[in-house]
Order: C-alpha cells, then sequence, then structure tokens
C-alpha cells in the first residue's frame, strides 16, 4: 500500500504558524529553492509528551482491555474493542448453545430465582450487546473463525455487577464460541465464575503482568449472524502501535 505525504511541504496554514511562531517547528530551504517545515527537538519533545500524557488518562479497564486486545492480536487473531452487536436472548432452539447450569460457588447463579418469570418460556428477545474485546481468527474458512469475547473486569464490584445480568452474559455466549471473564489477580476466584466462561487472570500490573489462563471457555458452535458481519465491517479493528 502507498501513503502518500507531503515529504515536509509547507501548507501556509494556521496551524504552520503556530508551529513556527512557538519554535515547534522550523522552516528551511532545499539548495534547489524547495521550502520544507520540520519539527524541532523541541516539538518533538512537546509530542512525545503529550502521547506520554494520553496514555496516563487511559482509564486501568482501557489499559488492560488493549493489553488483551495486543495478547490476542499476536496470536493471530482480528480484534474490535467497544462493538455494538444485536444478540438474541431467552429460551429456544436459537438461543444460547449448550447452556451449562452454574455451581453452587458462582458468584451470581446463571438463573437466580428473582429473574423467574420475567420472560415467558419459550419467548426470545434482541438485546445489543457491547462486549470490551470481540476477535475472530485470521482465516479465509467461516468454520475457522471461532468469534470469542472477552470481558475485561478491574474489580470485584465491577465483576459482581456484571455477573448480576444473565441476559447480558447469554447474549455474549450468543455472539462467539468462547467467552472469556479477564481481572486481575485476587479479584475473584476462577470458581466463582458461572460454569461454562473462562477465566484470564492478570499477575502484576497491567503494562508488565503475565496473563494466565485460569480456566478454559466451554465450546459451543457460533455462526456470526449476518448483522454482526455488517457492524464488524463499520468498525475498524484494533491496530497496535508496532503495526
Amino acid at each position: 500500500m502507498s501513503v502518500w505525504r507531503s515529504a515536509g511541504w509547507p501548507c501556509r496554514d494556521a496551524i504552520e504558524l503556530d508551529l513556527l511562531a512557538a519554535g515547534w517547528a522550523r522552516q528551511s530551504q532545499s539548495p534547489d529553492g524547495h521550502e520544507t517545515i520540520q519539527l524541532t527537538e523541541a516539538g518533538i519533545g512537546l509530542l512525545a509528551e503529550a502521547r506520554q500524557r494520553n496514555q496516563r488518562s487511559l482509564s486501568a479497564h482501557d489499559r488492560l482491555a488493549l493489553r488483551v486486545a495486543a495478547h490476542l492480536t499476536a496470536a493471530g487473531r482480528i480484534v474490535w474493542r467497544e462493538l455494538s452487536l444485536r444478540a438474541q436472548v431467552g429460551s429456544g432452539e436459537q438461543s444460547v448453545v449448550n447452556e451449562v447450569q452454574a455451581v453452587d460457588d458462582a458468584l451470581w447463579p446463571e438463573n437466580p430465582p428473582e429473574e423467574a418469570g420475567v420472560r415467558s418460556p419459550g419467548a426470545k428477545a434482541w438485546r445489543m450487546a457491547r462486549p470490551d474485546v470481540f476477535s475472530v481468527r485470521n482465516t479465509t474458512v467461516e468454520g475457522y473463525l471461532q468469534p470469542m469475547v472477552h470481558e475485561v473486569k478491574v474489580s470485584r464490584a465491577d465483576l459482581l455487577s456484571d455477573l448480576r445480568h444473565a441476559d447480558k452474559r447469554e447474549s455474549y455466549r450468543w455472539l462467539s464460541c468462547e467467552t472469556y471473564y479477564v481481572f486481575p489477580a485476587g479479584t475473584a476466584e476462577p470458581k466463582e465464575i458461572p460454569e461454562g466462561f473462562g477465566v484470564w487472570v492478570l499477575n502484576g500490573s497491567i503494562e508488565s503482568g503475565t496473563l494466565v489462563l485460569a480456566r478454559p471457555a466451554t465450546h459451543a458452535p457460533c455462526k456470526l449472524p449476518f448483522h454482526a458481519w455488517m457492524a464488524l465491517a463499520k468498525a475498524a479493528p484494533v491496530r497496535l502501535e508496532a503495526q
């Protein structure tokens, strides 16, 4: 792919005037008489400082989500963040495949008693799912895509809040072959997460710690519907700085 650049040729706009006046850029002329605009040492330092400041402003949740995205990209997957996808929830053949009953130690049961009777038997509904990290394998064979959802939680309170919503978990599983929860070590024990969901644990800091698979997710066949493909086509996959 060819990338067209100005090669430093001046645009004579207000931004260049501000950069030149502040000493963050300088104007020079080649022996052929061509004028160019170049960043000064002060300008480079300013941009580097701004970049570091922007990185620090990211929340712990965003930084861990980016760490998960980098891990999946390195494993050969195409990754998206903060998608909005329609998912079907409720009982019936088109609902979650391979639904597994929660164990007693789960923080929140799969079908809490207070939620019983909210929806009539056999009824299905649509809801918007917004997975933190969604990915598919980089392949040309549809059957090998294996879509996955990774939900990132940086606190126990955040995890508890998420697990209270059975429909939310169900929507993730409807859109993926495997669904995982990712959280720092000490946030929860794998047995506290409902059965069928995988668990990744971060040991150490977000930037330099290690991601460890504490429990694999139950694998269930999943074929993405057309509207999901349209949403993926409109969204931009995560691109790391190294790329």
